[in-house]
C-alpha cells in the first residue's frame, strides 16, 4: 500500500466520520425545533396502529435512525409507555423512515446543482453563521440543522473522491460479483457492516457512496440493503438486555419484520435476476438503492400489517414469559423510566413528566390517608402514609438523577425552562409527602394517647382538608394539562386556605378559652392546619412552575 493509498483511506475514514457527525447535528437540530411535535406525537399513541406507523416514519426522519427509534421503543414498552400493539406500528413505520437518508445521499444524482460539492460549502457558511450571530435559540437550532446537513454532504463528498480513482479496480468487482452470485454472502455482508456500525442510514450511506463511484452491480445491492435491514435490529437487540420480557419481544418484532422481509424479496429478486441477467450484473446509482430501499421497506409494512398481531405472537414463541414477569400491586407505585428513552430528548420529557404525575398522584393518596388516619383514628392509614411518604422521597431522588441526564441532553429553550420547574416540582411533592407524614404522627399520637376532637374541632379539620385536597388536585391538573384554567384555581383555593386558616387558628383558641377543647387535642388541631397550610403552599408552587412555562 503506497502513502497515496493511506491518505485516500484516511480521506474515507474521515469523510465517513464527517457523514456520522453531520447526521448527529441534523438529528440533534431537528429534535430541538420540533420538540413540541414530537411530544405531540407520543400523546397521539393509541390502539391505532395506523397512527403508530406514521408516528414511527415521523420520528425516524427526524433522528435519522431506525435503531435509535427501535432502540426508544424498547424502551418505552420496558417502561409501560407502550405496548406491543403500538409497539409494531412504530418500528413499520421507522423502517420507512430510515429511508429519508438514503434520499438525502442520492440528491447528488437528481441534478447538477445538488452535487454535494456545489452547494454543501455553502450550508456549512450559512449554518455557522445562524449559530454564531444569531441570538434565537430557534435560528440557532435552524442553524444546526443546515450546518449538520452541509457537513454530512462534505463526509460524502470526502469518501467518494477517495474511492474514485479505484472504481475501475478488480477487487471491486470480484466482491461485489460473489455478493451478486450468492445472496446469502450479500445478506451477511450487509448484516454484518450495519451490526457493527449500528446505523442502516450509515451503511446505506456507504452502499451508495460506493455505488456513485460506478462499482456496485443492482444484485449485490439489492442483498446488501437486505442486509442492511437485519443489521440494524442489532441495536435493539443488544439494547433489550436486562429489560422485562415485553420489551425483548418489541426487539424481537423488529428482528421478525426484517428477517420476513428479507426473506419474500430474496426470493422475489432471484427470480427476478434469474430470468434478466443483464439487469442483474448491470451497475446501480445511489438513486437505484433509495428507489429499492423505499419499495422493499413500504412493500413490507403493507404487507405485513393486517399481520401484526401474527408477529406479536411470533415474539412471544421467542421470548417465554417466567416469574418475574408477574405484576405485583407494590409494582405499580414503582418509577418506570429507562435509560433508552434518552435517545430522544422530546419523548424523555414526556416520559418524566408522566413519572412527575404519577408521584404527585401518590403524594394525593397520602393526603387522603392522612385525613382518614387523623380524623378515623385509624392506625393502617397511619402506617400507609408512612410507607407512601417514604416512597415520596425515594422517588424525589430517581427522578432528580434523571432530570440532571435529561439536561445533558440537546434540549430547546422551553425544555430546559421545564426541567429546571420540574426538579422544582419535586422537591415541593416531597415537602408535601414530608407534611402528611407529620399529619400521620399527630394521628398515631391521638390514638396513643386516646385523643379526640370536639365535633366543631372535626368539621372544621374536614372543611380545610377538602381545601386543600382541591388545591393538590388542580395543581396536578394543572402540571398534567398545561392548563392555565387549572393554573388559576389553584391560586384562588390557595387564597382560600390561607383565609381558612387564619380564621380556624382564631375560632379553636376560642374554643380553648371557653373549655369546649382539651389543650392535648388544641396542640394537635393546630399543628394539622398548619401542615395542611404548607402543602397548600406547595401545591400554589407547582401551579406557579406551570404558569412560567405558557
Amino acid at each position: 500500500m503506497t502513502i497515496t493509498d493511506i491518505g485516500r483511506l484516511f480521506s474515507f475514514i474521515g469523510g465517513l466520520g464527517l457523514f456520522l457527525f453531520g447526521m448527529h447535528l441534523m438529528s440533534e437540530g431537528l429534535q430541538k425545533s420540533s420538540g413540541d411535535k414530537l411530544k405531540q406525537m407520543l400523546g397521539m399513541l393509541t390502539s391505532n396502529r395506523i397512527l403508530a406507523v406514521l408516528m414511527g416514519t415521523f420520528v425516524t426522519a427526524i433522528i435519522q435512525s431506525s435503531s435509535a427509534t427501535t432502540v426508544v421503543v424498547v424502551g418505552f414498552v420496558n417502561a409501560g409507555i407502550m405496548n406491543l400493539s403500538q409497539a409494531v406500528g412504530v418500528i413499520m413505520g421507522a423502517n420507512i423512515g430510515t429511508t429519508v437518508t438514503g434520499w438525502l445521499v442520492s440528491m447528488g444524482e437528481w441534478s447538477k446543482t445538488l452535487n454535494p460539492n456545489f452547494f454543501a460549502p455553502l450550508l456549512v457558511g450559512i449554518g455557522a453563521f445562524f449559530i454564531i450571530f444569531s441570538k434565537s435559540e430557534k435560528k440557532k437550532d435552524i442553524g444546526q440543522i443546515i450546518i449538520g446537513f452541509g457537513i454530512l454532504f462534505v463526509g460524502l463528498s470526502f469518501m467518494s473522491g477517495s474511492i474514485t480513482p479505484y472504481k475501475d479496480a478488480p477487487i471491486f468487482a470480484k466482491i461485489f460479483k460473489s455478493f451478486g452470485k450468492n445472496p446469502l454472502l450479500g445478506i451477511l455482508a450487509g448484516a454484518v457492516i450495519t451490526g457493527i456500525i449500528q446505523s442502516s442510514s450509515a451503511s446505506v450511506g456507504i452502499l451508495q457512496t460506493l455505488a456513485a463511484s460506478g462499482v456496485v452491480s443492482w444484485n449485490s445491492a439489492v442483498y446488501i440493503t437486505l442486509g442492511q435491514n437485519i443489521g440494524t435490529c442489532v441495536t435493539a437487540l443488544l439494547s433489550s438486555a436486562g429489560t422485562n420480557r415485553t420489551a425483548k419481544r418489541a426487539a424481537v418484532i423488529h428482528l421478525l419484520f426484517n428477517v420476513i422481509g428479507a426473506t419474500v424479496f430474496s426470493i422475489i429478486m432471484i427470480i427476478i435476476f434469474t430470468y434478466n441477467p443483464a439487469f442483474a450484473n448491470s451497475q446501480i446509482n445511489s438513486v437505484g438503492i433509495s428507489i429499492f430501499h423505499t419499495i422493499f421497506n413500504i412493500t413490507m409494512t403493507i404487507l405485513l400489517f393486517p399481520f401484526a398481531n401474527t408477529l406479536v405472537k411470533l415474539s412471544g414463541i421467542f421470548v417465554r414469559e417466567n416469574e418475574h414477569d408477574v405484576i405485583t400491586d407494590e409494582d405499580k407505585d414503582f418509577i418506570h423510566l429507562d435509560a433508552r428513552i434518552l435517545e430522544t430528548p422530546s419523548f424523555a420529557m414526556k416520559a418524566i413528566v408522566r413519572e412527575v404525575i404519577h408521584m404527585a398522584d401518590i403524594s394525593m393518596d397520602c393526603l387522603e390517608l392522612s385525613q382518614k388516619a387523623l380524623l378515623d383514628n385509624d392506625k393502617v392509614s397511619t402506617e400507609t402514609v408512612f410507607k407512601k411518604a417514604k416512597k415520596i422521597s425515594e422517588f424525589e431522588k430517581i427522578l432528580a438523577e434523571y432530570l440532571v441526564k435529561i439536561n445533558n441532553l440537546p434540549l430547546n429553550e422551553k425544555q430546559n425552562l421545564q426541567v429546571k420547574n420540574l426538579l422544582y416540582t419535586i422537591s415541593d411533592l416531597d415537602r408535601i409527602g414530608k407534611h402528611c407524614d407529620n399529619i400521620a404522627e399527630l394521628a398515631e399520637e391521638m390514638i396513643t394517647q386516646k385523643i379526640h376532637f370536639s365535633d366543631e374541632g372535626a368539621k372544621d379539620i374536614v372543611g380545610i382538608f377538602e381545601m386543600v385536597k382541591k388545591t393538590l388536585r388542580f395543581a396536578i391538573k394543572a402540571r398534567e394539562t398545561e392548563s392555565i384554567e387549572n393554573v388559576n384555581k389553584v391560586i384562588s383555593y390557595e387564597d382560600s386556605v390561607d383565609n381558612l386558616e387564619k380564621e380556624l387558628r382564631d375560632k379553636h383558641i376560642s374554643r380553648l378559652s371557653d373549655g369546649a377543647c382539651k389543650a392535648e387535642s388544641g396542640v394537635i388541631f393546630l399543628d394539622a392546619i398548619s401542615n395542611l397550610e404548607r402543602i397548600s403552599d406547595h401545591a400554589y408552587n407547582i401551579a406557579r412552575y406551570v404558569e412560567n412555562e405558557l
